[in-house]
């Protein structure tokens, strides 16, 4: 088995400079890589993270998340398997999807949208990642629990302590510390707000999670919580990256912008492509139940394998000029590609498939239809091109753009 010091490594510089050469390395010629210093296995080819993830014969588990996510979240869905797992899946899962998320929730994802639009459409540049992208995702889940925007500063502070605490591959013990007092704060926050509207329940998110219930088991404090805790976290940071990245994408790659902009339809499209090439979360792990052999040796039982979503998205063996950006591609399909049957791997698949991809997707098409509509003209301040940034999750820091007002030009 080829060992970790033949590629860079993915703790190094070079590695979080630019990580897709270093991915190629691994697929081709080192699918199994054992990480010293994470003590995970790497794996980085297509066939092998599919296989982890839609996992049917319980050869692996999410019980790295006890160590991996309960300390910042407490113990959360992705932590449950079987019987647990399923009920508290159907306990959440109806407010991400059909009528109560195009009825209830989509006016609030627009309305946030518009907002946020509002404070620069007339500005004609703006940076669409720090007015945007950022403040987007976390305003629409706070609006959607029926929390207070004005708290969107310590929101966004929590969530990115906890995803810090999250990508802590090296072990620095002041980004643990500070993921572990934000589990305190948070509880501190949450609690009194959880009390009060079981009390007195209204129409949000936060009141449907006091009431729900399902075969006689309810959710308790702790577990709405954790959950919103999660949510906060892992719907902030991924869709604010999506939407960096989508961006990044279209505006490097004019034809296809201008394609999007004269058919809303396409936005799907851009989106799963988006997901495929340059995902918000780069690597997911999962925990050996049995010894597994994978390509390049075997896992021992009781191992943390490192998913490298990253890698695997870019395979030649399964995508056809996988380094490429095209929204037309064939090999990747739209009408499956935010469910648990997608071609790409960003959103995980199986059983643990995310539970609010449908809910990004909405996010994610109503900003760039809203954008596109306020800026007909966008282009990339001149000189600028987009630079990733990021090892556990990654995209553009920073996106200034120009654009002529939709007023200036007499529309």
């Amino acid at each position: 088995m080829t060992t970790a010091e033949q590629v860079p490594d993915i703790l190094s510089p070079e590695f979080a400079a630019d990580p897709y050469p270093a991915y190629r390395a691994m697929r081709e010629h080192a699918p199994l890589i054992w990480h010293e210093a994470t003590q995970s296995y790497l794996i980085s080819r297509y066939v092998d993270v599919e296989r982890v993830f839609k996992d049917r014969e319980s050869a692996f588990t999410t019980e790295n998340y006890n160590w991996q996510v309960e300390p910042v979240h407490g113990r959360t869905i992705l932590q449950l398997g079987g019987r647990e797992h399923a009920v508290r899946r159907a306990l959440v899962a109806p407010a991400f999807r059909g009528r109560s998320l195009e009825e209830q929730f989509l006016p609030v994802i627009e309305r946030n949208s518009r907002e946020l639009i509002d404070a620069f459409r007339d500005s004609g540049s703006v940076d669409l990642v720090g007015a945007y992208a950022t403040r987007f995702p976390v305003n629409v889940i706070a609006d959607m629990l029926g929390l207070d925007k004005a708290d969107h500063d310590r929101f966004h502070g929590w969530y990115t302590t906890v995803i810090d605490f999250l990508g802590n591959l090296s072990g620095d013990p002041e980004v643990g510390a500070a993921g572990e007092r934000t589990r305190v704060e948070f509880a501190e926050y949450m609690f009194p707000i959880i009390r009060e509207r079981r009390e007195n329940p209204g129409d949000d998110l936060l009141s449907v999670l006091c009431a729900a219930e399902v075969d006689g088991v309810r959710m308790s404090d702790e577990d709405i919580k954790a959950f919103c805790s999660l949510l906060l976290a892992a719907g902030g940071e991924t869709t604010d990256k999506a939407l960096a990245s989508i961006f990044a994408n279209l505006l490097q790659h004019p034809e296809q912008l201008e394609a999007v902009r004269a058919d809303r339809g396409l936005i799907p499209r851009a989106f799963a492509e988006t997901l495929r090439l340059t995902p918000p979360v780069h690597m997911i792990m999962r925990q050996s139940a049995t010894e597994v052999t994978l390509s390049g040796g075997t896992i021992p039982a009781g191992a943390t394998v490192t998913c490298l979503i990253g890698a695997a998205n870019r395979d030649g063996d399964r995508y056809h000029e996988p380094d490429r950006f095209d929204i037309f591609r064939e090999d990747l399909t739209t009408t499956t590609a935010f469910s648990a049957a997608a071609d790409h791997l960003a959103f995980a698949l199986g059983r643990h498939f995310c539970v609010g991809a449908l809910l990004a997707k909405a996010e994610v098409e109503t900003g760039v239809g809203q954008l596109l509509d306020a800026m007909p003209d966008l282009r990339l301040e001149e000189g600028f091109t987009p630079t990733e940034r990021g090892v556990f999750t990654r995209a553009p820091s920073a996106l200034p753009v120009r654009f002529t007002p939709v007023t200036a030009r007499g529309v």
